[in-house]
């Protein structure tokens, strides 16, 4: 195991893998603030250099404890969740290892080391029925489905632990990964509509998508601050999927004809999603200096990602 030699604070990133992985690493290397530890299971699948990775099953108590004894980060960014909504619904027990164990094993551990423990929560913690939406940092949690349940037992992990703690709440991610290999609304509609596909989308749920890049943004500043609490970190917009379909068709220059408006009554999944979510982000960016894309830079940003990635 090799432990990053500088002067610099030590920062530990949970699911460096993922897409809010990826933008973390990308971002912590360009700024070079921080010695930047990427840690995921298995093989490391992040482009580029200037990290140190690092293999980490989350799951194994023995191993969390063994490498962050180890590696003595200064802040640890747990982003690594099994984030799939209805998997979650149909395999219980392994969503609750993914979420409340292997957090309760970061935290025990982190704790031991005095790191400043940032997590990444979902606006699945509340209902969206309550008439609350766009939820501030204060409202109250009301999951409606076992994704969301595990979240909020996550937070409440967090609340009560000894650590300096933050917690970073995000709305409907988007993005492009290294791989090309996770879709979004954006490229689903785009790649639709360009092979004459008509597609149905709701118009009765309301979310403020957030750009990927954005939400790593949003967890640096708390990490650079030394921020401590729960804050809102997502895109400023409320729109439906239905608004998001529109303005991606829009962009593309695409047959909007070909999108249909529906509601979610007509489509049956193993888990109910919070109808209404959406944050209000006035303290993170009042207190952290957050300045989120519109959703339009969003998929500006994400058609020069794609040509890029397509050269």
């Amino acid at each position: 195991m090799s432990i990053p030699s500088s002067n610099k604070p030590k920062i530990l990133i949970t699911g460096a893998n993922g897409l809010l992985g990826q933008k973390l690493v990308e971002q912590l290397v360009a700024q070079g603030n921080f010695g930047v530890i990427a840690t995921g299971r298995g093989a490391c699948r992040l482009s580029g250099t200037g990290f140190t990775y690092q293999s980490l099953d989350i799951e194994n108590e023995q191993e969390v404890e063994s490498v962050l004894a180890q590696l003595r980060p200064e802040v640890l960014v747990h982003g690594a969740a099994m984030t799939h909504v209805d998997d979650c619904e149909k395999n219980q027990e392994g969503c609750y290892r993914a979420n409340v164990l292997a957090t309760s094993y970061l935290l025990r551990a982190a704790e031991k080391v005095g790191s400043h423990f940032i997590f990444v929560s979902t606006d699945f913690i509340f209902s969206g029925e309550d008439g609350h939406n766009p939820y501030t940092e204060e409202a109250l949690p009301e999951p409606v489905n076992y994704y969301g349940q595990t979240k909020l037992e996550g937070e409440e992990l967090i609340k009560h632990s000894t650590l300096k703690w933050a917690i970073a709440r995000t709305v409907l991610v988007y993005g492009l990964a290294n791989d090309l290999s996770r879709s979004n609304i954006i490229l689903w509609v785009k790649s639709s509509l360009e092979a004459g596909k008509q597609i149905q989308v709701v118009d009765d749920q309301v979310r403020t998508p957030t750009l990927a890049e954005d939400l790593a943004a949003g967890c640096i500043l708390i990490a650079e601050q030394g921020a401590r609490g729960v804050f809102n970190i997502s895109g400023s917009e409320l729109l439906t999927p239905y608004d998001m379909a529109i303005q991606t068709a829009d962009y593309f220059g695409l047959n909007k004809e070909l999108i249909v408006r529906t509601d979610s009554t007509r489509f049956t999944q193993p888990a109910r999603r919070p109808m209404r979510t959406g944050f209000v982000i006035q303290k993170a960016m009042d207190q952290l200096g957050y300045r989120p894309k519109t959703f339009r830079m969003g998929i500006e940003l994400l058609a020069k990602q794609i040509t890029l990635a397509s050269a």
